[in-house]
Order: structure tokens, then C-alpha cells, then sequence
């Protein structure tokens, strides 16, 4: 065989093994056409149109921004993206906090570390709609066990009712997903506490470092990456909670513990306005695109330094 034909032979053989591993990855690629992408595209559509429940099936006129500008000019929804703020930042807040403390404690060697930390695990195992029907019990203002222990201790003298008070409805919402979320943030944070060098500490303790030094200048600084990551994933997460609000209190009462997740619920399968539920879905991804894109900043310079 000449030399041109096996470099042609060559060719050929290349070609079709990188045909194959365009196969190899083709499942996802559709998979994310369908269920991504294409949701994606079809939500901008609607939110730049008029459907609704009278002209569904008939054809649609394009509206341009007027479901976004009608969307802004809803008092409900700054109520809604006030109470999706509060709701994601306090869930953070404890969330991280509480699930770092756990992870700082786990990360010791104790008897009964690993059941214990397997125990800890249950409630983020749990599906979010049984956790939320537990803590609706748990908070309801007749039956609720919470009334039952508060009133035994002497804290207050009649039951209250945590998920029907404007005032109380929101926060009720938040403790149910912070139980939900700290064993996730533990299990992060205790992968990270676990790749930590000891050489570090053992050296820092030569020095006469104590504890809270250590955990300053070593831990905090080497878990840095992890905590941006965890923070971020914790952001698209809790901004995005539908499940456990919709349940315990859907929202109410008066919009007092409404996210935006269900306010664009309510527009487009209770009042049936689609296009301006689009609107809000739409609002609600380029908020958090825009947080990607500070996390993805933050994480160059990280690299940069």
C-alpha cells in the first residue's frame, strides 16, 4: 500500500473514532435540548406574547415587553421578590452556618461519628413534600405540637397560629427549609474540612497557634473555594424553592409568605395568564444568570491569584 493510501486509511480511522465518541455523548446532548433548551426557548416565546386561557389555541400576537411591564407594575410581585430575598438569605444564613458547625464537629474522631452522621442525613434524604407536611403539623395553630410544648413550658398562654399569622407565615416557611438544607451544606462542607492537609496544623501548632488562629489563617482561606461553590449551589437552590412554601401555606396569608416561584404559578395556572408568568420565570433566571456571573468572577480571580 503507498503511502497516500494509508494515510488516507489513517484519516478514515480517526474520523469514525471521533464519530463514535460524538455518540457516546449524543444521549445527553438530546437530553438537554429537550428539557433545558428547549423549555428555555419556549418560556422567552410566551413571555414576548399574549396567551392566556381564551386565546390558547388560537394564534398568538407578539406583545414585545408589555408582560414584563405589566409584571413590574404588580404590586404582588416586589411583595414576592422581597419575601424570595428574605426567604433565601436567612436560609442561607443558617443553613451554612449551622451545617459548618456540624461538619466542624464531625470532623473530630468520636464513637458513633458515622451513624450519627448518617442520622443527620435523614432529613435531606426525606422528600421536601413530606418534610413541608410534617412542619405544617407540627406549626398548626389547633393541633400543632409547637403550641403544645411552647404551652407546657409557660411561653405562651393560647395557641398560635404560625402558618395563618402575615407575620409569622414566611419565617414558619424558612425554618422548614433550613432544616431541609443543613445536612447538604454539612456533607459539603465536611468533604472539604477532610481534604485539608494536617502537615499545616501540626506546623501551626509548632508556631503556638491556637484553635481560632488556625481556623483564621488555615481552614477559612483553604475552604474558600468550597464555600463559593456551596453559596452558589445554595442561591439557585432556596431562590427557586416552590415545594415547601406552596405546601405549608401557599403563599398566603395576603401574599405574606409569596416567592416568586409561586406568584408565577399563580399567573399562569390559577388566573391563567401565561405569557405573564413567562414574565416572571424569565425575571427570576436572569436574576440568577446575572448571580452566576459574579460567582464565575469571583472564581477567576481566585484562579488569577
Amino acid at each position: 500500500m503507498s503511502h497516500h493510501g494509508i494515510s488516507s486509511a489513517k484519516r478514515a480511522s480517526a474520523l469514525s473514532s471521533s464519530w463514535k465518541n460524538y455518540l457516546f455523548v449524543l444521549p445527553i446532548l438530546l437530553f438537554m435540548l429537550v428539557f433545558v433548551l428547549f423549555p428555555i426557548i419556549y418560556n422567552i416565546t410566551l413571555s414576548l406574547q399574549d396567551v392566556n386561557v381564551y386565546n390558547f389555541k388560537k394564534a398568538h400576537h407578539f406583545a414585545g415587553l408589555e408582560n414584563y411591564i405589566e409584571t413590574f407594575k404588580d404590586p404582588v410581585f416586589y411583595t414576592a421578590f422581597r419575601n424570595s430575598a428574605v426567604f433565601t438569605v436567612l436560609s442561607l444564613l443558617f443553613q451554612f452556618g449551622i451545617g459548618f458547625a456540624l461538619a466542624l464537629f464531625f470532623n473530630r474522631k468520636f464513637p458513633g461519628r458515622n451513624l450519627m452522621r448518617s442520622l443527620m442525613l435523614l432529613a435531606w434524604m426525606l422528600p421536601a413534600v413530606i418534610t413541608a407536611s410534617v412542619f405544617q403539623w407540627m406549626l398548626n395553630g389547633d393541633y400543632g405540637v409547637l403550641n403544645f410544648i411552647l404551652h407546657g413550658l409557660g411561653i405562651i398562654d393560647q395557641p398560635h397560629s404560625w402558618l395563618s399569622d402575615n407575620r409569622t407565615s414566611l419565617l414558619s416557611t424558612v425554618v422548614a427549609n433550613i432544616w431541609i438544607g443543613i445536612p447538604f451544606n454539612m456533607i459539603i462542607l465536611l468533604t472539604g474540612l477532610q481534604g485539608m492537609p494536617e502537615q499545616l496544623y501540626e506546623a501551626a501548632k509548632l508556631d503556638g497557634a491556637n484553635r481560632l488562629k488556625q481556623f483564621r489563617h488555615i481552614t477559612m482561606p483553604l475552604m474558600r473555594p468550597t464555600i463559593l461553590i456551596l453559596i452558589m449551589l445554595g442561591i439557585i437552590n432556596t431562590f427557586k424553592v416552590f415545594d415547601v412554601i406552596f405546601i405549608m401555606t401557599a403563599g398566603g396569608p395576603v401574599n405574606s409568605s409569596n416567592v416568586l416561584p409561586i406568584y408565577a404559578y399563580q399567573l399562569s395556572f390559577t388566573k391563567f395568564q401565561f405569557s405573564q408568568g413567562a414574565s416572571v420565570s424569565m425575571i427570576m433566571f436572569i436574576i440568577l444568570i446575572l448571580i452566576a456571573i459574579v460567582y464565575l468572577r469571583m472564581t477567576s480571580k481566585e484562579e488569577a491569584q
